[in-house]
């Protein structure tokens, strides 16, 4: 048996001898080279008593596949589960209604923060896996013996992991942490990103004055229109460093660029209102350092009283961004926001 699904009858008929399974181990392969999305080639799905990959390039008519993955009764377990949810979101325009994210669960637990899949199997399950094929082309077929069943593997032990961090976070009383925390992964505006997140982490921009960084944004924009029609990467139309050339006039688009460039921004309904990132990344003053060691002390203090380390409650560039007024954080929400109120400190 090849564990390998490539037809249409194939997956209908595996779809039904998982109806029943509401809990699925899933990943993905993807080739993302010289694409501007992910090109789906393969979704592994294990459940308690199965191990399949599904050929994504083989089968037409994926919707069978999407009715089980996208039920509301369906909980998916993925390891680092953004780049899985992503891939699909191409394809299906959907995103999971249940997510047990086995990374973000060991990270709660004290385990490393952002502990790969093979490691955190290695530590719960005592079992090495091989990392012969990580950078092998998906789309290429056939696909040999070990290269399958790598990929197998990739799914193989999720479940076994997923219980005993499930086990461990009962013991903890950090369930509900976990899935607040992968809650987070479920929302569709994080796979669709807007002209303003591209904006933020287009290198270079905050540099600008303002008046450039205004151009960039209109640049960005443009470039991101035109890689999403070409379906190539952002950096083969305009690389960063280049686009901040024409942003501040030290270098000009072609006469033929140049023409489309300004017929986009006439045709345009985006009002490119910008936030000058001088101003937001400008250096922490003296009142500044001082509140944030204060706040990282008590910070390292509580995460030692949870068994968490200090970044998995606030990274350092979101306590600056704490300090200087911004509440859309999740450190100002949820259990973060919970533990610092029962540690009398304002959180808000």
């Amino acid at each position: 048996m090849t564990n390998l699904i490539q037809t249409q009858r194939h997956l209908e008929k595996y779809i039904e001898t998982i109806i029943h399974d509401s809990s699925l181990a899933i990943d993905t392969e993807f080739k993302r080279v010289d694409t501007y999305y992910p090109e789906l080639c393969l979704v592994q799905i294990a459940t308690t008593h199965s191990v399949e990959c599904i050929d994504v390039l083989s089968i037409d008519n994926l919707e069978p596949l999407f009715e089980k993955l996208y039920n509301k009764k369906t909980l998916w377990i993925v390891h680092s589960a953004r780049q899985d949810i992503e891939a699909l979101f191409k394809l299906s325009k959907r995103t999971p209604n249940a997510l047990f994210d086995t990374q973000i669960a060991a990270s709660l637990l004290n385990y490393p923060v952002q502990i790969s899949y093979q490691a955190l199997t290695e530590e719960l399950q005592g079992v090495r896996l091989k990392k012969d094929h990580t950078r092998f082309d998906w789309t290429i077929r056939p696909l040999p013996k070990s290269v399958l069943d790598y990929a197998l593997d990739d799914v193989r032990y999720l479940i076994p992991n997923y219980r005993k961090l499930l086990n461990e976070l009962k013991l903890n009383n950090k369930i509900q942490w976990q899935e607040e925390d992968s809650g987070y992964l479920l929302d569709p505006i994080l796979y669709d990103l807007s002209t303003e997140q591209i904006w933020y982490k287009t290198k270079g921009i905050s540099r600008l004055s303002k008046k450039h960084q205004e151009e960039a944004m209109k640049l960005v924009a443009w470039r991101e229109k035109n890689a999403k029609e070409k379906n190539i990467p952002r950096k083969w139309l305009m690389a960063d460093d280049k686009l901040i050339d024409y942003a501040c006039g030290k270098n000009k688009l072609s006469e033929k660029s140049q023409k489309r460039f300004d017929e986009f921004i006439i045709n345009s309904k985006n009002n490119f209102i910008i936030k000058d990132l001088a101003e937001i990344n400008k250096p922490l003053n003296a009142s500044e350092k001082n509140t944030k060691k204060e706040l990282q002390r008590n910070i390292e203090k509580i995460a030692k009283r949870y068994n968490l380390a200090p970044e998995v409650i606030i990274t350092s560039k979101s306590l600056t961004k704490f300090i200087r007024g911004d509440s859309n954080l999740s450190f100002c929400r949820g259990w973060r926001a919970e533990i610092f109120n029962k540690e009398k400190l304002n959180a808000k």
